[in-house]
C-alpha cells in the first residue's frame, strides 16, 4: 500500500485526484497505476484500470488469478467490474468512498452472488493516510478556486 500511496502523491502533483494502485503476484509487482483521467482526457484512466493495463502488457495476459490489487481508494463500479473480469484474487483498499464505492460503501459488487467472480476483499488498510491525502487535495483545490 505504501507504493500505491506514492503513486497517489504523484497523481496529486499532476493535478489528478490522488489515487494509486499496485498489482502484485507473489512478491513481484506486475502492474502500477495512478489516476490519469484529466491529463489523458480519458474517463477510464482510473488508477486500477491503468494498473490492470500495465499488468496485462507485462504479463501478456488479461487475467491475473493469483494477483492482489492494492489501491488507495475503494473502487468504483467501473473499476470493480474490471477487477472481476481480470479475475484478480484479492483486493486491498485504503479509504472508503461514500459517494461511489462499490465494495461496501454504496453497494458491494463483490458480494453479488449473480456475478461470476468474487475477489477476497480487505478494506481500511492505511485508511487514515489514504483519506488524508484525498482530503488535503480537495481542500487545496477549494482554496485555489476561492482565491483564483
Amino acid at each position: 500500500m505504501g507504493i500505491a500511496l506514492d503513486l497517489a502523491r504523484e497523481a496529486a502533483a499532476d493535478g489528478e485526484v490522488p489515487v494509486g494502485a499496485v498489482i502484485v503476484i507473489g512478491e513481484h509487482i506486475v502492474g502500477l497505476g495512478r489516476n490519469r483521467p484529466i491529463r489523458g482526457n480519458d474517463p477510464t484512466a482510473h488508477a486500477e484500470i491503468v494498473a490492470l493495463r500495465d499488468a496485462g502488457t507485462r504479463l501478456g495476459n488479461y487475467r491475473f488469478p493469483a494477483a492482489t490489487l492494492y489501491v488507495t481508494l475503494e473502487p468504483c463500479a467501473m473499476c470493480s467490474g474490471a477487477i472481476m473480469h481480470a479475475r484478480v484474487e484479492r483486493l486491498v483498499f485504503g479509504a472508503s468512498d461514500p459517494k461511489t464505492g462499490t465494495v461496501g460503501s454504496v453497494i458491494n459488487l463483490f458480494d453479488e452472488g449473480r456475478l461470476n467472480h468474487h475477489a477476497e476483499v480487505e478494506g481500511g488498510i492505511l485508511a487514515d493516510e489514504c483519506s488524508k491525502l484525498l482530503s488535503d487535495f480537495f481542500a487545496a483545490r477549494r482554496n485555489q478556486t476561492l482565491f483564483a
